[in-house]
């Protein structure tokens, strides 16, 4: 490493303690643009990745809302803007007990490489609060989703920062934050995206980023000359990334085995298709957040407190959250024959499970650009809005397999340029990097 990049990644971690995720995101994109860095001064020079890695801006602010038994209840909510160079703020908003600064932080700053490598005009940003909505009444989720906005729609505007849902935050928790800026602000834009079909909604959103992952590792395999017809899939979570995955895979020929939850995962050699897809958006909608429920219903084996990374497969596909797959998860996968990982979570796999896929030379791709096909989706959600004209079904799910396309081709032929032919991880921080340092550059001192 560097020392330039070592003296950064000290400055990121010295001035944002106790922010672990923060620190892993900044670091595994530093060490990729080491060579950008010594090819091009004058990145260096402007201090383009010292202005990167601080949010443009943070809201932080109380949520106060009553709850069902008429007593006051507090969150707290957050909104980083990390970067705008190359369009609005865009990003989701998680409601979950896990959401802090530093969560929401590392969210954003992937967020920003992410929207780059769509190729559309999104900056990046994250939001969210630390309120569950899981085991709350209808009237619950209104009323805080009601108090959240109400802070929040003084910073956000259909040209100025464009929010989603992520976990937690699903189509019903969408339409009641709409309803509500909409009510402060008097005017009906597409200032969220996620929206419910009937108005201003696009199709192919809620299973974007599945068949996002999927066509992605598509591309992937296609370089190795394979495709999904026949292969074995593991795939972790069972929300909706996991569900967009699953459905998708089993179109293309692919045989998923696994699924998994906070409280272990399940294994069903028989594969998951037809009514167990399905039987997935019932076990979402049932807020139980267990994967057990399936295995009860499916008599199929359950693996409590275990993840799904010991079974034999052709293909991973992470789709949970953070930090799911470490390295010793990672050597057992490529021990049982396991030749591609393809992330549909945000930063799935630790540093030492990346260093050994690496090591290794098996197909790895990051999150922030395989898991894209969910933001360009809002991207063109976006684009329906500002046209107020809505898309088929058929022609929104051919754009965004167009653009998971160019995001493969943008990571292959970066890694090439820069001496590192295969290497997705750098492709993708490099490509994603140089849009943004250049229209940086452009601006000015912003």
């Amino acid at each position: 490493m560097s020392e330039y990049v070592s003296r950064l990644i000290a400055q990121v971690k010295a001035k944002n303690p106790s922010e672990p995720e923060f620190h892993q995101a900044v670091e595994e994109v530093a060490q990729s643009l080491e060579i950008v860095l010594e090819r091009h001064p004058e990145y260096r020079s402007a201090k383009i990745l010292e202005r990167m890695v601080e949010p443009e801006r943070v809201v932080m602010f109380r949520v106060p809302w009553m709850d069902d038994q008429g007593e006051a209840q507090i969150n707290r909510g957050f909104r980083i803007q990390m970067n705008s160079a190359i369009g609005p703020y865009k990003g989701g908003l998680r409601f979950h007990p896990s959401v802090t600064l530093g969560i929401l932080k590392f969210l954003a700053f992937e967020q920003v490489f992410k929207n780059s490598l769509t190729s559309l005009p999104m900056g990046g940003g994250k939001g969210g609060s630390d309120f569950d909505p899981k085991g709350k009444s209808e009237g619950e989720v209104m009323r805080f989703c009601q108090s959240f906005m109400t802070e929040l729609f003084r910073h956000i505007g259909p040209d100025t920062d464009v929010p989603a849902g992520d976990i937690g935050v699903g189509t019903r928790e969408i339409g009641f934050l709409f309803g509500q800026y909409k009510r402060l602000t008097r005017e009906f834009s597409g200032v969220l995206t996620g929206k419910g079909l009937n108005w201003g909604g696009s199709l192919v959103r809620p299973e974007a980023t599945g068949y996002g992952v999927v066509y992605f590792a598509e591309e992937m395999l296609k370089v190795k000359g394979q495709s999904f017809a026949g292969k074995t899939v593991a795939v972790s979570g069972f929300g909706n990334v996991a569900w967009g995955a699953v459905e998708k895979v089993t179109q293309l020929g692919g045989k998923v085995v696994t699924l998994s939850g906070p409280d272990g995962f399940v294994y069903d050699k028989d594969g998951i298709r037809g009514e167990k897809v399905q039987y997935m958006l019932e076990m979402r909608a049932s807020s139980r957040d267990r994967v057990q429920d399936f295995a009860e219903k499916f008599k199929v084996e359950f693996h409590p407190g275990k993840r799904p990374w010991s079974v034999k497969a052709d293909v991973a596909l992470p789709c949970a959250t953070q930090n799911e797959l470490n390295a010793e998860d990672a050597k057992m996968l490529l021990q049982n024959g396991c030749m591609c990982v393809c992330e549909g979570a945000n930063m799935p796999t630790t540093l030492d499970g990346v260093k050994v896929f690496l090591d290794a030379h098996v197909l790895y791709s990051p999150g922030k650009a395989s898991n894209a096909g969910g933001v360009a989706t809002s991207g063109l959600e976006m684009s329906q809005n500002s046209m107020r004209l809505p898309w088929s079904k058929e022609e929104v799910d051919h754009r965004l397999h167009e653009i998971m396309t160019n995001i493969h081709r943008t990571c292959l032929e970066t890694a090439e340029k820069f001496g590192m032919p295969g290497n997705y991880v750098n492709g993708a921080n490099i490509a994603g990097f140089l849009k943004v340092a250049d229209a940086m550059m452009d601006q000015g001192l912003v």
